[in-house]
């Protein structure tokens, strides 16, 4: 049971996944998060107007150490990694989404894939990793 008292089951590997949410949900789903011992970081991807923008932003909210998330197979390395920044498990929580899509279809669909593959990465290493990917 989590300190407030709810649990949505945020500490289960084997549910963690990639995640569909309205922006609304989203400082809930960090308080859930962070109840459940979580590391929660909100990444807001208004105003990535390319693919370097966006890996940039990642890698500023994410503390990838110098060198690390420069491309698609290194940001995908340093989310198996993130031996800088020591959690029982992650909550990445994205906002702008929809913005992101609309101006950059292939990315975002790259990046969802990346998203998923991490999760599925770390629930065989016992680890919840969620991504919760809000829209407007």
């Amino acid at each position: 049971m989590s300190e407030s008292g709810f649990d949505i089951g945020l500490g289960d590997p084997s549910q963690a996944g990639v995640f569909e949410v309205e922006s609304a949900d989203l400082p809930a789903l960090a308080a859930a998060a962070r109840d459940a011992g979580l590391l929660a970081l909100r990444i807001d991807l208004a105003g990535c107007d390319g693919k370097r923008a966006l890996l940039l932003r990642l890698a500023t909210v994410l503390d990838l150490p110098a060198g690390r998330g420069g491309n698609w197979d290194a940001l995908m390395d340093a989310l198996r990694d993130l031996s800088w920044l020591p959690a029982p498990g992650y909550a990445l929580l994205f906002d702008g989404t929809a913005q992101l899509h609309a101006a950059l279809p292939h990315e975002t669909d790259v990046l969802l894939g990346i998203l998923q593959e991490a999760s599925q990465w770390w629930a065989e290493a016992d680890v919840p990793f969620w991504a919760f990917l809000a829209g407007p």
